[in-house]
């Protein structure tokens, strides 16, 4: 098994490099670097830009308009962007709905919504979790009944999605929903496409603990929606939801950005006067050792599908230490700080690099839940180590 990078990609990884250093405006880099949160509009703008380059589409193949990377490329291009403070992109139409479209949906599907979404002129958000159908998301009650017609067949959607991300700004959401509510949980599900401007769709927001907006209520009253805008078959929906889900995993370890925010946290401990502190210093480093040991086995995970040998439990071992490390650095920066990192928010009081700490931390939080809780991760990983 070979860990190391090829000529060629090396080559590739300058490449992005110079691209990120020449590229991302200098008021976006600063805001990704400080913690500091960005704009619809300045996530529009990178992909924008990403896009004239021709890498609006990361991670699709070529046929579709993507640049056809490899596995080992596109890890390349997502470290290096991070490193360089570029923003994460928003994952719900590029990571998401764009390769269920690819493989599942019809002609006139994949022409209508990839373009949009490659070329960030349309903004999509995921209608899953729902009050009561959370980790056990096949309990999900949201109602979609057919009515047949002789101006075309349509769903009439009625019911609540919960923690929608970024639903604010959205055109689309992919939506899971019950065609069938005799069937068992896992059957009966259909997914739909649904435009969030139909009559019906009303957005509410959900304030967290940070003070943040960024998710939100989505509810649904008497929503018309066409029936081509079905992705698959009426009540196969599940299985079209797993599918979508090992994309929502793909590279949640975060292995660039943890790298980034490593750097910040020393930087962050070097002016506190913390960073020779042994008991401190000994935690910084038992994170680094940490995430030294997660990147070889990620490019274990990597060196495998070179051979196009699915990942084994690996998968589920990045999500968790993955998460559980951003998570960590994120800790050790609040105490670097100490009290500074009480506001959310910047004030007057503290240095700048202290302001958004505290915001960040609790943010984070969230990593260890969503694309499959850690707990689940931990289960499938007995089950395919051990057969428990």
């Amino acid at each position: 098994m070979d860990l190391n990078f090829s000529p060629e990609e090396t080559a590739f990884r300058d490449e992005v490099r110079r691209f990120v250093g020449e590229s991302l405006p200098p008021a976006i880099r600063h805001k990704v670097m400080s913690g500091t949160a960005l704009a619809r509009e300045e996530h529009v703008q990178w992909q924008r830009i990403l896009h004239a380059r021709g890498w609006g589409g990361i991670g699709w193949p070529s046929e579709f308009g993507g640049p056809g990377w490899s596995p080992a490329e596109l890890y390349i291009f997502e470290e290096e962007c991070a490193m360089g403070g570029a923003p994460r992109l928003i994952s719900f139409g590029l990571k998401m709905i764009a390769p269920v479209l690819m493989a599942l949906g019809t002609p006139a599907q994949q022409q209508r919504f990839l373009p949009k979404i490659m070329a960030a002129e349309e903004w999509w958000c995921q209608g899953y979790s729902e009050p009561g159908a959370g980790s056990d998301l096949a309990s999900l009650k949201t109602r979609a009944q057919l009515v047949t017609s002789g101006d075309g067949d349509y769903y009439i959607v009625n019911g609540q999605k919960t923690w929608t991300t970024l639903g604010q700004y959205a055109d689309w959401i992919f939506c899971l929903v019950r065609t069938d509510p005799a069937a068992k949980k896992q059957s009966g599900i259909s997914f739909l496409l649904i435009d969030m401007k139909s009559p019906g769709v009303t957005v509410r927001p959900i304030i967290t603990l940070d003070g943040a907006h960024e998710v939100n209520e989505v509810w649904f009253e008497d929503v018309r929606v066409p029936v081509e805008n079905r992705i698959g078959d009426e009540n196969k929906g599940w299985t079209y939801a797993k599918f979508l889900l090992g994309h929502e995993r793909t590279n949640i370890a975060g292995i660039g950005i943890a790298k980034r925010e490593l750097a910040r946290l020393k930087r962050i401990a070097d002016a506190e006067g913390r960073i020779d502190e042994p008991l401190f210093a000994a935690r910084v480093a038992q994170v680094e050792i940490d995430l030294m040991a997660l990147e070889i086995t990620n490019l274990r995970v990597l060196s495998a599908e070179r051979e196009h040998k699915a990942p084994g439990p690996e998968a589920s071992i990045l999500k968790i230490k993955g998460t559980e490390i951003q998570q960590a650095i994120a800790e050790l920066m609040m105490q670097a700080v100490g009290a500074y990192a009480l506001p959310f928010r910047q004030t007057d009081v503290g240095p700048d690099y202290a302001a958004n700490l505290g915001a960040g931390y609790c943010n984070l939080r969230k990593l260890s839940i969503f694309g499959g809780s850690n707990e689940i991760q931990k289960n499938i990983i007995s089950q395919m180590i051990m057969g428990l």
